[in-house]
Parts: C-alpha cells; structure tokens; sequence
C-alpha cells in the first residue's frame, strides 16, 4: 500500500471511518439544567445540558455533580443526566463551579 492510500474496508471490523477529534458541542455559553422522564419508564432525570467539555472534563464534572446529589447518572451525547430532580442543587453547584446557568423546561 502505498502512503497516499486508505483502508476503506476491514475483513475485521468491516467499514473503517476516519476518526474525527471531538470538539466541544457549540454552545451560547449558557449551560441548561431540565427535568425529564420521556423514554426512562416513568423515572425522572435532571439533564445538564450546554456544559463547554469534552472527553475527561465531561466525566469529571459529571462524577462531582453526582456526589454533590448523592445518585447516580450518565453522560449521553454530550449532556450529563443525574437520577432524579435535582435541578436546585445542580444549579447552585455549577453557579459556584462558574457557569451560567438556567432551569429549562418543567
């Protein structure tokens, strides 16, 4: 193979893609905290949503925000979700953390 060539196809792994950086999801630099129970069976979550991380900053401030409400959560596309309401101690903690923040939807 020469260098200017791609693998485009992998008897492994099948399709190969070019791996793209992550960047950081664009923002108006207003981080967004909303209550949700749609698609979890009946349980509510708080999602975070609007946080200017990536990668290890993303699971950083999301393991202290689920300390902080003692529970559980997860990161999915980009948006931390923490079982539960708690979208007052979340707000408080990510004001004093620095962040602008606002209490979106119901």
């Amino acid at each position: 193979m020469s260098k200017n060539s791609r693998l485009v196809y992998s008897t492994e792994s099948g399709r190969v893609r070019q791996q793209q950086p992550p960047e950081a999801p664009s923002s108006d630099g207003i981080v967004r905290i909303q209550r949700s129970s749609k698609g979890r069976g009946g349980k509510t979550v708080s999602v975070i949503s609007g946080v200017p991380l990536i990668g290890n900053e993303l699971k950083t401030l999301a393991k202290k925000l689920k300390q902080t409400c003692g529970t559980g959560g997860a990161i999915k596309d980009g948006h931390i979700e923490i079982q539960g309401d708690h979208r007052d101690t979340l707000k408080a903690a990510l004001e004093k953390l620095g962040y602008k923040v606002k209490l979106a939807g119901g």
